[in-house]
């Protein structure tokens, strides 16, 4: 091969490898800002959440009802005043976000079938007492003193309609126990 073909093919070569090197490099340049985009792109979430993330706002409670603990013959026990959850969106929301609650609040979730529920504590600050009860309004489990922001399922194990979160402690402290009920009206 003579002198000026080795040369025409080591600038053949070059020429390759530079625009293979220009691939490459653009290659992971569109990646980088591909991936950071996509990483950092937030899904869709509901205002008033993203607002009390980010500590703009407060939930504040709101009565919306009130709930009697009774026992097995319908002796009353204790009474809190309750917010309701009743549609997916609340029950979804439930306590999250929430940094105080009174002793004598709570939240009344209502669900569309008794069947096992299962919460967990994903942002919720609080560590509560919950409560599920069946379609005849008797407590059929508690979770006692659950643990704030842990995603661990906390199931009722039985079948149940209605859930009631209080501030931990609550459950003891009023000897609130299986086979006790509820009683509860909307404001």
């Amino acid at each position: 091969m003579s002198k000026k073909n080795q040369l025409k093919k080591k600038q053949i070569s070059k020429n390759r490898f530079m625009q293979l090197s220009v691939v490459i490099i653009l290659a992971a340049f569109i990646a980088y800002f591909v991936l950071s985009n996509l990483l950092l792109t937030k899904a869709p979430v509901n205002p008033e959440l993203e607002s009390a993330v980010k500590g703009k706002t407060a939930y504040s409670f709101t009565k919306e009802g009130e709930l009697s603990f009774t026992n097995k013959d319908g002796e009353s026990i204790t009474s809190i005043d309750i917010e309701i959850a009743d549609d997916h969106q609340q029950r979804a929301t439930g306590l999250m976000f929430r940094d105080n609650m009174e002793e004598a609040q709570g939240m009344l979730f209502i669900f569309d079938a008794e069947e096992p529920q299962a919460f967990w504590m994903l942002n919720t600050i609080l560590s509560l007492d919950i409560i599920y009860v069946n379609s005849k309004m008797e407590i059929v489990s508690i979770v006692k003193n659950t643990k704030p922001f842990d995603n661990t399922s906390l199931p009722s194990i039985k079948p149940a309609k209605y859930v009631v979160e209080v501030i931990a402690g609550y459950c003891d402290k009023f000897g609130i126990k299986e086979g006790d009920k509820i009683v509860w009206r909307r404001s």
